[in-house]
């Protein structure tokens, strides 16, 4: 066999073990949607993502006013129509609070992170109500409303309180005029040119599923959030300061209207969404949907996700399987030892168990001891095997060393995702040197004029 056709063979079946690491890329897709349905099926029975907006002051009103239109003759009368309106008010100032309780449901093998939030939520509002202005409109102002947008209100635990200037008044559900779920009360007609000062206050209980949204609809803002959950993501807009410890988090956000765009987003239709779960199709970045209103937040992340890291990990499949037939080629061209295609498949297939090993154990342990464990149990089968097909023990032990710098570089590159292009980069650039270092007084021409040894 000579050497070119021996080196395309080793191409064939590099090519030929993609089969089954796409197999194995398929099973993990397949694990994260499980993961999916188990979030959906958390959230369908306790709550789900959740986003807080609010309060907001909204003043109805129906004026009839004196427009021009053409009858069917195309005469031009002067006539009275009633049109609805309505003023949108938002808070002076804007405090919102509250510790976030962490806990866990369990769907099967799948742990889904959730909170419960005792948010309180302070606001002042000063408004005056405009006079008539057009000439010829008589104005009727309707009863007002305070409203509050929620996500899911099938979060909401107990009852709710609110008081408005030191009185309790009785919540009712919906968020008043708005094609949105929430909160709202109806407060007495003003009247045109009245002074609405107010202050409001509202206690309630919410319960939710991997993340907590807040938009902050007040002239100026300010929300703190802590909790006892160890591996916080803030999203949206940053927090002016933050504490991150083993024993949770503090985040304190500040901002003025004039630093975001909230208040038109409402005033144009937008709605709160919560935050995009982490876990449903890990998204790196997990922002609201288009459409929503900007928002400031955190979600409880898994500070490693399995599948996510399975995921990362099997896309270098192929250079492994690749190195390893490059280091067997090595060793046939450079100590004369006759390898068979055969046992060149059956590595390659045992490189590929490893990551089906690596996403099966994951579920039940933690990553890095799932990682171990594969990566232990393949060196050990590869480094048997070889220990007889290189007929030395010394050969076997080396290629299992090789591939133990291998699997230690991977995991670095999977722990270590914002280095991941440079830590790669230098590993090929590692290995190459390697093989150049090694090859650089081998004769070429001569190789491909005589048959290797045949096994």
């Amino acid at each position: 066999m000579r050497i070119w056709f021996k080196m395309a063979v080793v191409v064939g079946l590099t090519l030929i073990i993609l089969v089954p690491l796409a197999m194995v890329r398929g099973v993990i897709d397949d694990r994260q949607g499980y993961r999916t349905q188990a979030v959906a099926d958390v959230m369908r029975s306790y709550a789900g993502a959740q986003a807080f907006a609010g309060p907001v002051l909204t003043v109805p009103y129906t004026e009839t006013v004196e427009v021009e239109e053409a009858d069917r003759a195309g005469v031009v009368r002067t006539v009275r129509k009633r049109q609805q309106g309505r003023w949108t008010f938002f808070p002076t100032q804007l405090q919102v609070s509250g510790p976030l309780t962490p806990d866990m449901r369990k769907r099967g093998i799948h742990r889904v992170p959730v909170y419960a939030w005792r948010g309180d939520v302070r606001a002042a509002f000063d408004v005056v109500i405009p006079f008539d202005t057009a000439a010829g409109s008589a104005r009727e102002i309707g009863q007002p409303w305070v409203s509050y947008g929620i996500a899911d209100v099938r979060g909401i635990r107990g009852t709710p309180r609110l008081t408005i200037d030191g009185r309790e008044l009785e919540l009712r559900e919906g968020h008043g005029a708005r094609e949105s779920s929430g909160l709202h009360v109806r407060l007495p007609a003003p009247r045109a040119g009245q002074r609405l000062s107010a202050r409001t206050h509202l206690r309630l209980d919410l319960a939710g599923a991997e993340s907590l949204a807040i938009v902050p609809l007040g002239k100026r803002n300010r929300v703190d959030l802590a909790s006892a959950w160890p591996h916080p993501n803030f999203q949206g807009l940053s927090p002016l300061a933050s504490r991150i410890g083993t024993n949770g988090f503090t985040a304190e956000w500040q901002l003025a209207s004039v630093a975001t765009d909230v208040q038109r987003q409402y005033l144009g239709g937008r709605l709160p969404q919560p935050f995009t779960a982490a876990s449903a199709a890990p998204s790196r970045g997990d922002t609201v949907g288009a459409g929503a209103l900007d928002a400031l937040g955190v979600v409880l992340a898994d500070p490693v996700d399995a599948y996510t890291q399975a995921d990362r990990a099997s896309k270098y499949g192929v250079l492994f399987v690749l190195l390893t037939f490059v280091g067997f080629f090595m060793f046939e061209l450079l100590r004369a030892v006759p390898i068979h295609p055969i046992q060149y498949g059956l590595v390659g297939l045992a490189i590929a168990i490893f990551f089906l090993l690596l996403v099966s154990l994951s579920e039940h342990v933690a990553f890095g001891w799932a990682y171990l464990v594969a990566t232990v149990a393949c060196i050990a089968l590869i480094g048997f095997y070889l220990s007889a097909v290189l007929r030395s023990a010394v050969r076997g032990a080396g290629v299992a060393a090789m591939l133990a710098l291998l699997y230690a570089a991977l995991y670095g590159l999977l722990i270590s995702e914002d280095n991941a292009l440079v830590l790669g980069a230098g590993l090929l650039f590692v290995v190459l040197a390697g093989i150049m270092v090694l090859t650089r007084r081998v004769d070429w021409y001569q190789l491909a004029a005589v048959p290797t040894a045949r096994g």
